[in-house]
């Protein structure tokens, strides 16, 4: 959820600043663009040199760099994030938000700032429990922003009780859950498929096509990147998925792929079928390796299973079926009749004619065809864009 925003982390002087070194990397693990911001009192507690390697920027903590005669703007500081952070929240720090003062960096980025903003207090017991402090978070929450609540347990003071910052795996698990809340699909569960299969002749040898499986892997990343739960079923491809939050499953043949698919489409509000299935298998597959004596060899092929159909007979209301259809020729044709066939919401139709679609390239060129006999045809574009086109159209059909 957090792939590609961008993250400001204010620092406040405590001595739980070390927890931010663990926050700092597990938000660039999970591909955010984070920058710090700290207060002077912060830079007592640990080295900016620190923070600044984690997130590869560099470090703010003043307004003005005397040596280098740099401006740091706070206002394109604020404007950049997606997210502010401040994790340790200081008493002090946070007394000033509550109240418009701004002596430093970190308060005039929040007061600049118009994109939510998550506050992790740190601070002794009693400082948290005074009237005052508590007054301020109540003004801080009325303002919009959001608190992580500080946890029990020993503090810097010796004395043991709440007061305790947020541990960075549960900082991040919250701005996760918050971010995730406001996406299309949360709540949604989505199987994709990617990839070809491979019918095997004999140990060596299969049946098989060109499937590069990149068109699949698109729509599965940016299916949970609107929130869904993503189960990937993939046949053989070299592709890896960058997004751990995504189940993949690696099968082999069409059988394997039934098998799996058949598991996980009960429960699913979303099916998006782009795997090349192979349509025919050896009827017998040789235990040993064919050795090639012959000048001509045949081999008996079999149909192997519809997936979509089968997914299509059984679809329940509310389910959204999603098709491809790579034609050569009569392309229009052939789709449609794929798309009442098999009864699917829409269909996605390439052609092989237009160059940079189809397999193994980065780029497709499809026209969408749904139900309702309404066309949509898009331009040449990335795999990527086009995976952002089909799940735009996924979002109408979802109840």
């Amino acid at each position: 959820m957090l792939k590609g925003k961008n993250i400001i982390l204010g620092i406040c002087g405590s001595i739980a600043c070390y927890k931010s070194a663990i926050l700092t990397r597990l938000l660039i693990k999970a591909g955010a663009n984070v920058k710090v911001v700290m207060t002077k009192d912060a830079t007592h507690f640990i080295g900016p040199l620190t923070l600044s390697t984690l997130s590869k920027n560099p470090v703010y903590t003043e307004y003005f760099n005397s040596t280098t005669g740099e401006w740091n703007n706070h206002v394109d500081l604020a404007l950049w994030a997606n997210y502010i952070v401040i994790a340790p929240a200081s008493a002090n720090t946070m007394a000033k938000f509550a109240n418009g003062l701004c002596d430093n960096i970190l308060t005039a980025v929040y007061l600049s700032a118009k994109c939510p903003i998550f506050l992790a207090p740190a601070m002794d017991l009693d400082m948290w429990k005074h009237p005052s402090t508590q007054a301020n978070i109540q003004k801080l929450l009325s303002y919009g922003n959001s608190i992580i609540q500080p946890g029990h347990g020993e503090l810097a003071s010796g004395l043991v009780g709440e007061g305790r910052m947020a541990e960075p795996e549960e900082i991040f698990h919250f701005l996760q859950s918050q971010t995730e809340s406001g996406l299309p699909l949360k709540g949604k569960k989505a199987l994709v498929t990617a990839g070809p299969t491979y019918e095997a002749i004999d140990p060596v040898r299969f049946i098989g096509n060109h499937s590069s499986g990149k068109m699949g892997f698109a729509i599965a990343e940016e299916l949970q990147r609107q929130g869904a739960e993503v189960h990937l079923v993939t046949g053989p491809t070299s592709l890896k998925v960058s997004n751990k939050w995504i189940n993949r499953r690696d099968v082999v043949s069409a059988q394997e792929m039934l098998s799996e698919v058949e598991r996980i489409f009960p429960e699913c509000d979303i099916t998006v079928m782009s795997a090349a299935v192979a349509d025919y298998k050896p009827k017998q597959v040789a235990e040993n390796k064919i050795k090639k004596d012959e000048q001509e060899f045949n081999i008996e092929l079999v149909k192997t299973t519809d997936i979509l159909s089968s997914l299509g007979r059984t679809k329940k209301e509310g389910q959204v079926l999603v098709g491809f259809a790579l034609e050569t020729n009569n392309e229009r044709e052939n789709a449609l009749k794929k798309l009442e066939k098999k009864n699917l919401d829409f269909i996605v139709l390439n052609s092989l004619n237009d160059k940079g679609a189809g397999f193994q390239s980065d780029t497709n060129k499809i026209t969408i065809i749904d139900k309702y006999q309404t066309e949509e045809t898009f331009d040449l574009k990335s795999k990527e864009e086009v995976a952002k086109d089909i799940c735009s159209k996924i979002l109408a059909f979802i109840k």
